[in-house]
């Protein structure tokens, strides 16, 4: 989150992004939140591929900038680290200090709690040589050979090619380049199964599920202990829009993110060659190493940096591992931004087409869509949703729950009420008319909308239909139907719209569906009726709130007697 001068006040992390940025806008805010939003004019995202990812990367630019409000974090450097020594028998151990000296580092780790069931997981996979410092000579192997736990280089019961390629299966693991490690450990859990050793297939078989488990539990990209100043460069397109992310990498660590926006008509590989140059023209402190996710001749590149800037720069292309990874990070980011330029942009091809097949008579720059839901015959609802320029506008969304039907299920009913009282609203306070209304049904539910616009003096306003089950296109006043084939620009734009309506009205069923079985268990209590369960959930809020209060503060906060509040505890804490 950046202030009006560009500074970072404050970084943060989220699985849901929409849903973390939204709490800090909601109302009785504490006084600490307040404070900060008031500061807030503009919010920047990086994207990550995992929870983790985004755990190491806050700490990181927290320690960078140092944002007025953030705590700071531990440094990163504090998280214990997975160390192979540089050895010609390597040991492979679990340390908090990184030393330069050729050894590879695999990590960090948030918790060192994990992080040993990790290590024990290798120990009981790999025969790893478990003396400290350098190797010594021994006459006979320790324990540990006898119970399969060393291979005992010290004795010479390995020799440094074998043990290699231990140590080569082990960074397979620790790297998430796991095939050829998991083809290995079915191998011989297959063998041990052949041969009747089934407790030794058992511990095969659990190995792979842990490999798997830690690979994507711990395989990170944005610190890899490499000290060389990289930069990695990714970009996504749609039609002449190209957005370009920089991911930098300093001192071993993703350090920042530049996002840049541009038009371009040419090739992929043309639009790269010309970022690079633009880019780095002004730019000081060069990397001494580029990641690019397609070839390139960089003969001139290499030239324009020597003459240039002075700089020898080296151009990678990788096609797996580590380097690939923070590249698909880069690529993503981008792509996402993509995707906010063309909603702003919106999708000009579609209304175009449809308002040719439709034969309307404007582009249906602002649609609106409906969709009638109920629950046998309860909690009926309708959604609505609105689209400008064929991408959603999600302020204008609404739910209306349906009051006339007094337990009847009747869709047209319902069209009828959702369509008078959001339009009958909309000429009240003056405000615009969509060019173009969407009902989800056939022919009776389209009539039954422009019935209620004529009522209204809206007859103007053009009224469709979309049937889902042949996709067919119902539009008043014109015979028949209308089919259009499959990916259709035209049908693309209301199959959206309709979706759309459909996933919105999931979230009120969901919420509507939840309140009726609490109210069921409330209401199921001897004792407890419709105004008390109504009372005790705007009191509590959640059964999981309740279930943890004691009788004697339910029975004062509802009024109800001593045996419904010792049931109706006991209850919930049964579901739990």
């Amino acid at each position: 989150m950046k202030d009006k001068g560009g500074s970072i006040i404050y970084v943060g992390k989220a699985i849901n992004l929409r849903k973390r940025v939204s709490s800090y806008f909601l109302k009785n805010r504490d006084p600490k939140t307040q404070v900060l939003v008031s500061k807030i004019e503009d919010i920047d995202t990086i994207i990550t591929e995992s929870e983790y990812e985004a755990l190491l990367l806050e700490n990181i630019l927290i320690k960078k900038w140092n944002p007025r409000y953030n705590i700071r974090l531990k440094d990163g450097k504090t998280y214990p680290v997975v160390r192979i020594s540089k050895e010609e028998f390597p040991r492979v151990f679990m340390t908090r200090r990184i030393i330069q000296d050729g050894s590879k580092y695999f990590g960090p780790f948030p918790s060192a709690g994990l992080l040993n069931i990790y290590m024990e997981t290798i120990e009981k996979m790999f025969p790893l040589r478990k003396c400290r410092g350098p190797l010594k000579k021994r006459a006979a192997p320790c324990l540990y050979y006898h119970i399969g736990r060393c291979s005992a280089p010290c004795a010479g019961k390995i020799c440094a090619e074998e043990y290699g390629k231990i140590i080569k299966q082990v960074e397979e693991l620790l790297s998430g380049d796991n095939d050829g490690l998991l083809t290995w450990l079915k191998g011989k859990m297959q063998d041990a199964s052949a041969s009747l050793e089934f407790e030794h297939a058992a511990g095969f078989r659990d190995s792979m599920i842990a490999a798997e488990g830690l690979i994507n539990e711990f395989n990170q990209r944005i610190i890899d202990y490499n000290e060389k100043t990289r930069d990695y460069i990714a970009f996504s397109s749609y039609e002449d829009m190209y957005s370009f992310a920089v991911f930098q990498m300093r001192g071993g660590r993703l350090t920042g993110r530049d996002l840049y926006r541009t038009k371009f008509l040419s090739t992929d590989e043309e639009a790269l060659e010309q970022f690079i140059v633009q880019y780095y023209s002004d730019h000081e402190g060069l990397p001494s190493e580029i990641y690019l996710p397609v070839p390139l001749d960089t003969v001139l590149l290499k030239s324009f940096f020597i003459k240039e800037k002075k700089a020898e720069i080296e151009f990678f292309f990788p096609e797996k591992g580590q380097n690939k990874s923070v590249l698909r990070m880069a690529a993503e980011n981008a792509y996402q931004d993509i995707i906010k330029r063309k909603r702003k942009v919106g999708n000009e091809e579609g209304i175009i087409k449809l308002k040719e097949v439709l034969g309307l008579a404007s582009l249906p720059k602002r649609i609106e869509g409906f969709d009638i839901s109920q629950l046998s015959g309860k909690y009926p609802t309708a959604s609505l949703v609105s689209f400008r320029n064929g991408v959603p506008d999600r302020n204008n969304y609404r739910h209306f729950h349906i009051k006339t039907l007094n337990g009847r299920i009747d869709d047209f009913a319902a069209v009828r009420e959702a369509v008078s009282r959001r339009y009958t609203r909309l000429l009240n306070e003056d405000q615009q008319m969509p060019d173009l209304i969407l009902i989800d049904g056939g022919a009776g539910q389209v009539s039954a909308a422009k019935g209620v616009l004529s009522a209204l003096g809206l007859d103007d306003i053009p009224v469709a239909g979309l049937a889902k089950q042949n996709e067919e296109i119902y539009l008043h006043g014109r015979p028949g139907v209308v089919n259009l084939p499959a990916g259709d620009p035209a049908l693309r734009v209301l199959q959206y719209v309709r979706d759309e309506t459909h996933r919105f009205a999931t979230g009120l069923n969901q919420k509507l569906r939840e309140k009726d079985s609490r109210f069921s268990l409330l209401e199921g209590i001897a004792g407890i009726g419709p105004s008390r369960s109504r009372k005790l959930l705007e009191t509590y809020g959640s059964l999981e709130t309740i279930g943890s209060c004691t009788p004697e503060e339910l029975r004062t906060a509802a009024g109800i007697s001593p045996e419904a509040a010792e049931a109706l505890v006991t209850k919930i804490r049964t579901l739990k």
